[in-house]
């Protein structure tokens, strides 16, 4: 028999990326700490960054990498220096 979080977490699994992506970033959230001032201007200024790339994907205007490409790329300038 499946506990609660196992089918909580297969509902979740059936959802859009972004209602995935919402709910994450809302339990992380939640698993935080009280910040001071410092803190909560450096996780608005995330929160801002986060929504811009993200319109940036809606609206075409950039592009993603597969993290495999990515990391033999970064693999490969380390190797030449």
């Amino acid at each position: 028999m499946a506990t609660t979080a196992d089918r909580v977490l297969q509902d979740a699994l059936g959802l859009s990326e972004r209602e995935r992506a919402e709910i994450a970033a809302r339990l992380i959230e939640s698993l935080e700490v009280a910040r001071d001032g410092d803190a909560a201007e450096v996780e608005e200024a995330w929160a801002a960054e986060i929504e811009r790339r993200c319109a940036a994907l809606d609206a075409g205007s950039t592009s993603t990498s597969d993290w495999q490409d990515v990391r033999r790329q970064i693999e490969a300038d380390i190797l030449r220096k």
